[in-house]
């Protein structure tokens, strides 16, 4: 058979599959996704919106679409979740997305030749890690303690490598669940600007807070151009509808769009209306006010198990929002194993830490849990079974 690229050779979605592998599993008792919970799909709102759409404008929603997205979608973004937090920005700084992953993948690909170095946190989300070592990226971690990311090493990675990207997810991270408070996301955005470093601010979780105080974003700080921020929403609505958007420099939003062209030519009119309309007519606040309550009470759940069942030597984080806990064990054990022994004595399934590692031996002690997907009791059950079984095996 004629070979691969050599760019695709090394990549390799296994981690991924084997999340949805075990998210299919109807034995299994799984922790390993990031799914929203169904009950949170506000469906009769968007039948509603589908319904009038197709009445007014069907010939618009079903024919081609600008590359920059669907005009009322980025207007609304702007007006209720951009400006709201303090950022500044205009309708030339806005472009949708066909889900909150495209944008990193097309600002990557906008910067990045093969061997350019690129600085994440450590651990960082694996989709993004896999995505970068397609495009040849030199990725070097960056030091984080329960505060996320640390300033001193960002500053010396930043001098001693050059990077031209920084990755960052700064509310309730992919895996750790951590937020990166405002001290320090200030001087992310003055770092950036001092080292020509672009910022890739993922923030898909940050609606989804059960306690505490909003953080404003990376990108409310930017004074120089360099802080792309990228929302979804797929967390607040449905990821099935594959809807994000991106805020970000004039200059690199038309970069963008010429390199979407190339990818996916548009989004699709007719989800991009449903999360234009979805805003306009005031559904988000509700929608939260409804939905964080559920996830707020799976969280306490997770949480509490944890703290009844588990071996006392388990760290975990305690985030105030978001879909994620993450779970250190003693050094030296490997969650990797762990996990086929999990799922074959007690049918509970969680991902092992490697994978969101650049070096994945860093993480072989960790695992995430994911509490979005099921209801309290089964929360409780999965984690006094998983309890029950890490007490026995380290």
């Amino acid at each position: 058979m004629t070979e691969f690229a050599k760019r695709v050779r090394g990549v390799s979605g296994d981690a991924i599959r084997e999340i949805f592998a075990m998210m299919a599993d109807r034995e299994l008792l799984s922790f390993g996704g990031g799914s929203p919970a169904k009950e949170t799909f506000p469906v009769d709102e968007i039948r509603a919106i589908i319904d009038s759409a197709l009445s007014r404008n069907p010939d618009g929603l079903l024919q081609y679409g600008m590359t920059d997205g669907w005009m009322p979608l980025r207007e609304a973004y702007l007006e209720h979740l951009v400006r709201g937090k303090g950022v500044r920005a205009d309708i030339e700084n806005v472009i949708t997305l066909t889900g909150s992953t495209q944008g990193m993948s097309i600002v990557a690909e906008a910067f990045l030749d093969p061997g350019d170095k690129v600085l994440v946190e450590s651990p960082t989300f694996l989709g993004t890690l896999m995505g970068l070592r397609k495009l040849g990226a030199d990725c070097i971690p960056v030091k984080g303690d329960d505060r996320g990311i640390v300033i001193e090493d960002l500053e010396d990675k930043m001098k001693r490598h050059r990077p031209k990207i920084l990755y960052v997810i700064p509310t309730f991270q992919n895996p750790t669940g951590l937020t990166i408070p405002e001290d320090r996301r200030k001087e992310i955005a003055r770092l950036a600007g001092v080292y020509d470093v672009i910022v890739i601010e993922d923030d898909p979780y940050c609606e989804l807070r059960y306690s505490g105080t909003p953080v404003p974003p990376i990108k409310s700080f930017d004074g120089s151009g360099h802080v792309v921020m990228v929302n979804s929403f797929s967390k607040t609505i449905s990821p099935g509808i594959r809807v994000g958007a991106m805020t970000a420099d004039a200059n690199i939003i038309r970069k963008a769009s010429d390199i979407r062209q190339l990818a996916d030519t548009h989004g699709v009119n007719l989800t991009q209306e449903i999360c234009a309309e979805f805003l306009n007519r005031g559904h988000m606040p509700g929608h939260l006010k409804k939905i964080t309550p559920i996830y707020e009470e799976r969280l306490a759940a997770m949480l509490g198990g944890i703290s009844a069942h588990f071996p006392e030597e388990c760290r975990f984080t305690r985030p105030e929002g978001g879909l994620f806990v993450w779970v250190e064990l003693p050094r030296g054990t490997d969650s990797a194993q762990l996990l086929k022994r999990s799922v074959a004595e007690m049918k509970v399934g969680f991902i092992p830490g490697g994978p969101f590692f650049v070096n994945p031996e860093d993480g072989a002690n960790c695992f995430r849990l994911n509490f979005s997907s099921n209801p309290p009791d089964r929360i409780a059950d999965g984690m006094e079974r998983l309890g029950s079984f890490l007490k026995k095996a380290i």
